[in-house]
């Protein structure tokens, strides 16, 4: 790669992660991902040959730590990487005030949100009992949240336990509620639907802590959107 030939720390730290995708590589090990598979399942779009080369590139600026775990190697942020934490915070939080948000005319994949989702379960707040929430939206194939006391795993197939309640409608409504772009009453009205006993349909929306950045208003607006 090209050297920008500047003593600029800023135009150095550039050149170590201003690559396609690399932030969001440590934004996904920044939310509890440390094996490859997992780092991809976030981030769906990038390949396996990129995501090896950001990973090494990432380990030889000092960033990341590499080991060999049980099921193979895994990825830790050193002292240097959990610094970014700050940058990625505030690349998210200027991406949510300023950037427009028409979710219906973005080109948005439905995995990023479902992990996003099972990474936001607010345990205490779940029934007792395991249960599967089936998701059936955008014309996907369903997917399946299993969500128990302690843990939350997304599944291709009904991992076994009562599907109790579904969720459908178009991939824009869903990102417009877990974005904070509009309130999960409001959704509905964009077409999305949750359909089972109705104390659990009640229950849903507080199932989850909405995306990290969903309190934060467009840029001119004096309105704290509601979850």
């Amino acid at each position: 790669m090209t050297s920008y030939g500047q003593f600029c720390s800023m135009a150095r730290a550039h050149e170590a992660l201003g690559g396609r995708w690399t932030l969001l590589v440590v934004r996904e090990i920044l939310c509890g991902s440390s094996r490859f598979n997992d780092i991809r399942r976030g981030i769906p779009r990038i390949s396996r040959t990129m995501l090896s080369e950001r990973l090494q590139e990432l380990v030889l600026a000092g960033a990341l730590s590499r080991s060999e775990g049980v099921h193979g190697p895994e990825y830790a942020l050193t002292e240097a990487g959990l610094e970014l934490a700050g940058l990625v915070e505030a690349m998210g939080i200027w991406g949510q005030r300023w950037l427009p948000r028409h979710a219906d005319s973005e080109d948005n994949d439905l995995e990023p949100v479902l992990v996003d989702m099972q990474r936001r379960v607010r345990f205490e707040a779940l029934p007792e009992e395991p249960l599967v929430v089936r998701f059936e939206i955008g014309g996907e194939k369903p997917r399946f949240m299993l969500l128990k006391p302690g843990e939350a795993s997304l599944c291709t197939q009904n991992p076994g336990f009562p599907e109790v309640l579904c969720v459908r409608g178009p991939l824009a409504a869903v990102v417009a509620w877990w974005r904070g772009d509009a309130s999960f009453i409001e959704s509905a009205g964009l077409g999305l639907s949750v359909t089972g006993p109705r104390p659990l349909v009640r229950a849903f929306p507080g199932w989850f802590q909405l995306y990290a950045f969903a309190g934060i208003a467009p840029a001119g607006s004096t309105e704290r959107l509601k979850p």
